[in-house]
């Protein structure tokens, strides 16, 4: 039996601006339940709200209408995404001032175990130490309700793992507003779509929400096409244009594999016969970086041991690693920035580079968004082309309407995307990216995702943002803290497998030890990084698998393409809403199925073709 919620809305309302965010006429407005143990995403775009409704939530603002009910005794406590810490001189006075202050020793033990000295001076601490010390405030009030606002913005992979742990164990109420697919679908159990002002909920987790909002964009533009609306629509899809970008995308990821595969070939001992197609000279005209034996110290600690690396032209290169693992240091090496104590670093004479990095300051607040991108024109320079401002904005999905808006005006998220527009329209061959996917929400990193995937030059992504590096990059450099650099092919979870693997494993036969191959990559370890996986032969399970996975992938289309025309029937829902779950549940599944299905096939194919 469903426990009653410990926090609810009904027919919330709220103007900003002149307009109605959320709830406005003819709507009824919006409702909102909460359980005593829900694990709720909060999903939207950015400038959907979703901060807003955190705030009505926990009492920060006023409604323009609506009613708002507590269980008498719920302490409500919210992680904002960027506290102020205006008149504190350290983290914890800060952390002891909230509005359940708590007690010192359990702020203590958090802190620790998050690895945060909350003795430092609250001015000059950097975005990782403000966002650990905000964790271990808003957790140590023992919340019964739990407002996360971006929880994984500046934290690295270390402390995400460790949050993850923790409200994996916790007993009260979550909802989390997050652009870290990983994160939330480990651990939200029902996900809340704040959509063009109306609120809906679904009892998935996040890994089940792209299936259910396709559904629900399919059926909205079904009943549009037999109310003869669909011009009203359209403008919408063009804006979004979720379901086509998705399947962008998914042709994308195949090209990324066969990408990482190749790469594979290059960095392994075997991978020498495999470049036979070209020569030597062809594969090092193509190399825009090349690191030989450079080394970083600081104080006596080595940052960064003797690394042997050649980028080539379109690489993508993720960094990832703790804070203070040296990312930064080895990305300022590459560049040219910094110069390493040993070793060299060369570069091409013909590289260009733009840099995004994690400060969204670069942008005057009472500049215009056409200022901003076109100087105060109507075109702006893109790629060696000119596009009319607003049809730019419209790529970066955006609002034409906004182009004579001020920056300030903007939330964060759109500060970060005007951003994006406006470096990437810049003429460039080298692409550094320092935590982009901060202040993003899920659609923009779809198209971030795009614009990488179209990017003619090379790549360094600096990322906690697992799934993102997944979704983007060929070549990962893990740095573990002690000055070792792991040069895996693939992406943040190739890098985790190569680190499981046991010691005996990475130091491979003499083969390995020897000169490295043109585009080989060699840290102080005595292996290479191990090749992707691949077999001489296939076994009898894989070789099924790869004879009859084709024929399954094909049923399953005809299934989803059957449950799709059922829910063609737009009187469906109100004559047999059960049946309508049943059959958008099947089709998730199918799809979800014929993912799974697809990316083994690709493997298995991987395989046959290094066999």
């Amino acid at each position: 039996m469903a426990q009653p919620p410990i926090l609810s809305w009904e027919k919330l309302g709220l103007q900003q601006g002149g307009r109605w965010l959320f709830g406005g006429p003819p709507s009824p407005g919006i409702d909102l339940h909460v359980g005593p143990r829900d694990r709720l995403a909060l999903i939207g775009r950015n400038g959907a709200g979703k901060t807003t409704l955190f705030r009505l939530i926990a009492d920060r603002i006023e409604a323009d209408r609506g009613i708002r009910k507590v269980r008498p005794g719920t302490r409500i406590v919210m992680l904002e995404q960027d506290p102020d810490f205006t008149g504190h001189a350290r983290l914890m006075d800060w952390a002891l001032a909230g509005e359940h202050p708590p007690a010192v020793h359990e702020v203590e033990a958090i802190a620790g175990q998050l690895g945060i000295d909350l003795t430092r001076a609250c001015e000059g601490a950097s975005g990782g130490e403000r966002r650990r010390a905000a964790i271990a405030r808003a957790l140590a009030q023992a919340p019964d309700l739990l407002l996360m606002d971006e929880p994984t913005n500046h934290l690295d992979l270390a402390a995400i793992e460790w949050l993850e742990d923790w409200l994996t164990r916790y007993k009260g109420a979550f909802v989390v507003i997050s652009h870290d697919r990983t994160f939330l679908k480990r651990l939200t159990s029902a996900t809340l779509w704040l959509d063009r002002g109306a609120l809906r909920r679904k009892e998935v987790g996040f890994g089940g929400y792209e299936a259910w909002e396709e559904a629900v964009y399919a059926e909205e533009a079904r009943a549009a096409e037999k109310m003869d609306a669909k011009l009203k629509l359209e403008a919408h899809w063009l804006e979004r244009g979720v379901t086509a970008r998705r399947k962008r995308n998914q042709g994308r990821l195949e090209k990324l594999w066969q990408m990482r595969a190749q790469r594979a070939a290059m960095i392994s001992g075997a991978g020498t016969a495999k470049l036979k197609l070209a020569t030597e000279e062809d594969f090092k005209s193509k190399s825009v970086i090349v690191a030989e034996g450079i080394s970083k110290s600081y104080g006596g600690r080595a940052i960064i041991r003797p690394l042997t690396l050649r980028i080539q032209r379109g690489d993508r290169i993720g960094v990832v690693g703790a804070n203070g693992a040296g990312k930064t240091t080895l990305l300022k090496m590459l560049t040219g920035e910094l110069a390493p104590d040993t070793g060299t670093v060369t570069i091409a004479r013909t590289l260009t580079g733009v840099t995004i990095d994690q400060q969204r300051s670069l942008m005057a607040a009472d500049r215009t968004v056409r200022q901003v991108l076109a100087e105060g024109g109507d075109w702006i320079d893109v790629a060696g082309g000119r596009k009319h401002v607003q049809g730019y904005l419209k790529e970066f999905l955006f609002d034409p309407g906004v182009v004579d808006m001020k920056v300030g005006v903007l939330s964060g998220g759109e500060k970060s995307r005007l951003l994006l527009a406006r470096e990437f329209a810049k003429a460039s061959n080298l692409l550094v990216l320092d935590e982009p996917t901060n202040d993003l929400d899920l659609e923009t990193l779809d198209l971030l995702q795009e614009v990488i995937a179209d990017y003619e030059g090379t790549v360094l992504i600096v990322s906690h943002d697992r799934d993102f590096l997944d979704r983007t990059v060929t070549l990962t450099l893990g740095l573990d803290g002690s000055g070792r650099v792991d040069v895996v092919a693939g992406g943040y979870e190739d890098w985790v497998a190569k680190r499981r693997e046991p010691a005996a494993a990475q130091a491979r036969p003499a083969r390995a030890e020897a000169a490295p191959s043109p585009g080989s990559a060699a840290t102080d370890a005595p292996a290479a990084p191990p090749p992707p996986r691949r077999a001489a032969k296939l076994s009898f399970k894989d070789q099924r698998d790869y004879d009859l996975l084709p024929a399954r992938i094909e049923e399953l289309d005809a299934a989803i393409a059957k449950g799709e025309a059922l829910l063609g029937d737009p009187d469906l829902f109100a004559r047999d809403p059960q049946r309508f779950a049943a059959i958008s549940n099947g089709i998730a599944t199918a799809r979800a199925e014929k993912d799974t299905a697809e990316e083994r096939w690709l493997e298995l194919a991987e395989l046959v073709e290094g066999a």
